[in-house]
């Protein structure tokens, strides 16, 4: 099957999760995960509606898309992927959004390198919910203490959280996962008032329908649009 053709499928089946659980479809984003993947696939899901993408290692991101962004406006790039501080300089000239904020001292690199930026930078921080072999900030005292540091930083701006469910076929597992995020945001909305807490970037191939039902909005698709990539 054709990847628009794929790209089709997958938004059919996004409206049939909104429907299911009295949701606007407007409000989920459907990111095409491209790491591992040439840019001619890149090219056949922007044909196909695809305007957000995400890649998880600095330099293959650097490689396939610093024309691409320039060439076609409206194109979003996302980090996905663990993110290095030697790595960081580049990410901050490239990325639109680093989703995979996963500790304190990520935040103080990010932050020191865009104190002059015209617009704050996005980040999400990731909130590890069970996923044995994935990042993420594993206590929410350190969640709550990071979101402080972001906050003081001028050229840096919250907007939301990421997490990865367990890869299982256990359902109960990972809507477990999905409601932990949700209350965690929850709880930092309360908190910190000042912060955007709209975005719950939650969901996979082998998961999104359930995590739509738990109010993602926004879900990450790769091998489902684009098949197996190479490593």
């Amino acid at each position: 099957m054709a990847i628009v053709d794929k790209v089709r499928r997958i938004q059919e089946r996004i409206l049939a999760a909104c429907i299911r659980s009295g949701r606007d479809p407007a409000t989920v984003r459907l990111m095409g995960v491209s790491k591992f993947h040439e840019f001619s696939e890149i090219e056949e899901a922007w044909n196909g509606g695809i305007r957000l993408f995400g890649e998880s290692r600095v330099q293959e991101a650097v490689e396939k898309f610093t024309g691409f962004k320039t060439s076609l406006a409206g194109a979003e790039l996302h980090m996905i992927g663990s993110l290095q501080r030697n790595k960081a300089k580049t990410a901050v000239s490239l990325f639109d959004c680093i989703q995979s904020v996963d500790r304190d001292s990520l935040v103080t690199e990010l932050g020191s390198l865009t104190s002059d930026r015209d617009s704050p930078l996005t980040i999400l921080l990731e909130l590890h919910t069970g996923e044995s072999s994935k990042a993420g900030f594993l206590e929410e005292d350190h969640l709550f203490r990071a979101v402080e540091h972001v906050l003081s930083y001028p050229g840096l701006a919250l907007g939301g959280l990421m997490t990865m469910a367990p890869y299982t076929g256990d359902e109960a597992l990972i809507r477990a996962a999905f409601r932990s995020l949700v209350s965690v945001r929850n709880k930092l909305e309360a908190r910190f008032p000042e912060g955007d807490w709209s975005g719950l970037s939650m969901g996979m191939s082998n998961d999104f329908e359930i995590a739509i039902e738990e109010g993602s909005t926004l879900i990450r698709i790769g091998t489902a649009i684009f098949g197996e990539g190479l490593t």
